[in-house]
């Protein structure tokens, strides 16, 4: 007999199986009771969210001949007939590879004849989003003012990409993503039913990678179980899929708070060379110091050993929660980029490095606040801006930076040989950098003004639609 995959074999079969979309389930079951079924339905989600499983479900339950409480008995000659694919009144079709004119076209002469053994002839169209515009306009009628015996049921995972005259002719049921707990409860019971010998911690590693996506999770057991081991744990799923060990994501992150390059390039370079994807470094490097970061807002974090929950808890004293926060998006960042790169490896190790240079030790928040109070300063009307100490000034000194801004006075001073700055060249130049810069609060303030050099240190800005001046 032929081997059939763990999302075949143990694909719902009736709406209680279902997991994560009740409230959908539950509408539909109604309308099957009350026998107010709708002549097209658009079933739209995420992979591996029941689509599928629901319009498979959904079809049977229209024709089936012994209904109870709208679930179909899959008992029945058609209900059987239809789970071993030889009823020919439920068409299924998959619009990625059968989306022309024609195939729609031929659907079109079908519908007009009777079905051969059930109620009603059932249309499962997936991925409609695939269609063409010709095939759409060619469903358009069709769907619309189908036969009583015509039953549509379109599911898609792109539903913007459906045109509007489509959608406003469907009764339409969003699936949504399926939760970690949901994924982990249907795991146990195909590991019960399979005989599986697995840990709850494994399970909900397979349900995080899953991202919400039931045949994702069935697809990473199945790996697990033709690995040939008795006993599936955490570290096996990981080795599997190619996660690094918590170890390693921990030494790399202590590595990058204490701004130890050489240290954070060895431990990278170890799980590289280990096989591990740098995709998959990144986003255990982002979900653990997002642990971290939760750990020292609420003291709280499950699914961690007593000495994991130690090595956490001496991350989150060594570090601000600013700190961390920049560590999760710039760790984000460089994931971004390193899609869009051939050179991954260096791309992930420079960004490494980068996030081993932090520019100033102190809590940054304080130089922020300094930054805006000079913004908000030059909304006002006279602002001396005295540059004197400028050429000393460097970011990563406290004590520089209180000098820069103490030395913003509102005296305008004593100058002489006023000369006017060539503005055609020098000033629009110095605002159009403003902007590149991405200081959009300085660059709108200084749009279309003139500048006049009053001193070597000191410049004059002139704003032509009032009268205030900054110096």
């Amino acid at each position: 007999m032929a081997y059939t995959t763990l999302y075949r074999k143990f694909r719902p079969k009736t709406f209680e199986e279902i997991v994560g979309q009740e409230a959908i389930v539950k509408t539909l079951k109604n309308q099957i009771i009350a026998d107010r079924v709708g002549h097209a339905y658009l079933l739209s989600g995420g992979r591996g969210t029941g689509k599928t499983s629901v319009a498979k479900i959904l079809a049977r339950a229209v024709n089936c001949l012994n209904p109870k409480n709208g679930e179909p008995c899959n008992e029945c000659e058609i209900c059987k007939a239809a789970l071993n694919g030889s009823l020919t009144d439920i068409v299924e079709m998959d619009a990625a590879s059968n989306n022309s004119v024609e195939d729609i076209r031929s659907i079109k002469e079908e519908v007009n004849f009777l079905p051969t053994l059930a109620k009603y002839r059932v249309y499962i169209i997936d991925e409609v989003h695939m269609l063409s515009t010709g095939a759409f306009n060619a469903l358009l009628k069709t769907l619309e003012e189908p036969p009583e015996h015509v039953k549509f049921i379109l599911a898609t995972t792109e539903p913007q990409k459906l045109p509007t005259t489509i959608l406003s002719r469907c009764q339409r049921f969003d699936f949504k993503k399926i939760s970690e707990e949901n994924i982990v409860k249907r795991l146990k019971i195909i590991c019960n039913e399979s005989k599986i010998d697995i840990t709850e911690k494994a399970l909900f590693v397979i349900a995080v990678l899953s991202e919400g996506a039931v045949r994702d999770a069935l697809s990473i057991l199945e790996r697990c179980i033709q690995d040939g081991v008795e006993h599936i744990d955490e570290d096996k799923v990981k080795e599997l899929v190619g996660i690094p060990k918590i170890t390693y994501i921990n030494k790399a992150l202590k590595a990058i708070l204490e701004c130890n390059i050489e240290e954070v390039l060895n431990v990278t370079k170890e799980m590289i060379d280990d096989g591990k994807d740098i995709s998959n470094i990144l986003w255990e490097m982002i979900k653990y110091t997002k642990d971290i970061l939760i750990y020292k807002t609420s003291n709280k974090l499950d699914l961690y050993s007593k000495d994991e929950l130690n090595e956490i808890k001496q991350r989150a004293e060594e570090a601000s929660k600013e700190r961390l926060l920049s560590i999760i998006y710039d760790l984000s960042e460089i994931e971004n980029n390193i899609k869009w790169s051939t050179q991954k490896t260096i791309m992930f190790q420079t960004g490494m490095i980068k996030l081993c240079i932090n520019p100033n030790n102190e809590d940054i928040s304080n130089i922020i606040k300094r930054v805006e109070n000079i913004e908000n300063q030059l909304k006002g009307k006279k602002i001396n801006l005295d540059d004197s100490n400028s050429k000393n000034y460097a970011p990563n000194s406290k004590k520089n930076v209180d000098n820069y801004v103490d030395n913003i006075k509102t005296e305008k001073p004593k100058t002489a040989n006023n000369k006017v700055i060539d503005s055609e060249n020098f000033w629009p130049k110095v605002v159009d950098n403003l902007k590149k810069s991405g200081k959009i609060m300085l660059y709108t303030n200084l749009l279309k003004t003139n500048a006049k050099k009053i001193n070597d240190l000191i410049v004059e800005i002139e704003f032509p639609n009032r009268n205030d001046t900054i110096w």
